[in-house]
């Protein structure tokens, strides 16, 4: 197999090649830069904190959206059967905090 090739031929495809190299390189020299390095890394930080926030926000608003089924009616009412005993709780335990802050104090 030979090359029929010029020599005018032979050194056109030599620039060009090394245009190409050259190309290669610099591309090769921005991808490993510094800032580029960091760059990317910062935007896959980003993108994995504003993706975990996304699923964090959907969990918490699947939790109060079963919540507050549990309180309010349908017709958007509030469920006295089940909020009364509720807040009878949370008084009771405020009112157990109180009395042992009273007690630690005096």
């Amino acid at each position: 197999m030979s090359d029929t090739r010029t020599p005018a031929q032979i050194e056109a495809d030599i620039v060009r090649r090394r245009e190409q190299l050259a190309e290669m390189l610099d591309e090769i020299g921005v991808r490993v830069h510094p800032r580029t390095v960091i760059g990317d890394a910062k935007a896959k930080v980003a993108s994995t904190v504003d993706e975990t926030a996304g699923r964090a926000f959907v969990a918490v608003n699947r939790t109060l959206s079963g919540v507050k089924e549990k309180f309010v009616g349908e017709d958007g009412a509030p469920r006295l059967e089940r909020v009364v005993p509720v807040a009878m709780v949370a008084v009771g335990v405020v009112g157990l905090l109180a009395a042992s802050a009273r007690r630690r104090r005096g």
